[in-house]
């Protein structure tokens, strides 16, 4: 499968990481469970931040809702609290629940202590929703596929229409999984910020590639109704207000394709450092922070921008058919970008 580089198309001026992948920042592992049975393409998606016990050793993290039409859970408490401490799931918007519970269930068997001896586990899950090009109904998703997502996890990410992405849709065309990267020097030393993104927004005909062309997918325009799930990994050391910001920024590269945020869209950034961690059990009354001077942080907004626009356009390019209930699909940019 093509990505957009192999089409032509380049998102901004800054250099891609080595895999331009959410996983060229070091430790950021990706697994997929891709489920296609019948009138059911959906699946699960996971993002594991680092390896060992991210409930022991949490990470720094922020959110940024640009429209909050969504069903996620945890994020209140990332906001709140600055910290991610299970690894993040992305699926469709009623198996939720069930990657929670799976979430819940792996941190327990790793940390027994939880809910007992101390606190609960906020389990993190994203979701979008697969309907138009899966049997929602179904709740086809089991807590043995999201672990199935988790134990897969690797360095390499599968693209477009697989786990999470199966299902989705965007700007008329077949959406799904997409990731890239940029590499930004720092302190004398190579940092990166990566982005990984569920792809399921932006009305039919919206479309406008990096070289100005605006692809017409020949669905008729509906109200916007989608969404997309944006997570941006960094080794950056940033706190959790900069990460903010700097998630804020994955709405200018949204923006760029011609997405506008509609009423009925849930876009939300989800976004973590693992330069700052942040012990479940601290050895004193403070934890030794690391942070960016704010003079220097342009260029990872810049990087949040470029890395989401590039990674939506890879879940374009490499989405393959789908067909659905009724025998519904949905047409595929690399199609249209070979003929024109």
């Amino acid at each position: 499968m093509a990505r957009a580089r192999e089409f032509g198309l380049e998102a901004g001026i800054m250099s891609p990481g080595a895999g331009n992948a959410i996983t060229d920042v070091p430790g950021v592992r990706v697994g997929h469970t891709t489920l296609r049975r019948g009138t059911v393409n959906t699946g699960v998606t996971a993002i594991v931040p680092q390896p060992g016990n991210l409930f022991l050793d949490k990470l720094t993290a922020a959110v940024e809702v640009i429209n909050g039409f969504g069903k996620s859970a945890g994020l209140v408490q990332v906001a709140e609290l600055g910290t991610l401490e299970t690894p993040i799931l992305l699926t469709n918007t009623f198996g939720v629940g069930t990657c929670v519970n799976a979430l819940i269930r792996r941190a327990i068997a790793e940390t027994p202590a939880i809910g007992r001896e101390t606190s609960t586990v906020n389990a993190v899950a994203c979701e979008c929703n697969d309907g138009p090009l899966s049997d929602i109904q179904a709740l086809a998703v089991t807590e043995a596929d999201a672990l199935a997502a988790l134990d897969a996890a690797g360095v390499d990410v599968a693209e477009g229409s697989v786990g999470a992405g199966t299902g989705m849709s965007c700007f008329g065309f077949k959406g799904g999984i997409g990731t890239a990267s940029r590499r930004i020097a720092i302190a004398g030393r190579d940092c990166h910020l990566g982005a990984l993104v569920l792809a399921n927004f932006g009305r039919a005909g919206d479309l406008v590639l990096p070289d100005g062309r605006r692809p017409d997918p020949r669905i008729a325009p509906q109200p916007e109704k989608g969404s997309i799930i944006v997570i941006l990994a960094t080794d950056a050391p940033v706190d959790q207000r900069q990460l903010q910001r700097i998630c804020r920024r994955a709405g200018a590269g949204i923006a760029r394709l011609g997405a506008f945020w509609g009423h009925g869209s849930g876009d939300i950034v989800l976004g973590f450092t693992t330069a700052n961690r942040v012990p479940h059990f601290p050895q004193g009354d403070t934890t030794p922070l690391v942070r960016l001077s704010d003079s220097r942080i342009d260029d990872l907004f810049r990087a949040a921008c470029e890395s989401t626009e590039e990674a939506i356009l890879n879940a374009l390019c490499t989405a393959t058919e789908v067909t659905g209930p009724g025998g519904l699909t949905r047409p595929q940019l690399s199609d249209w970008l070979r003929g024109h």
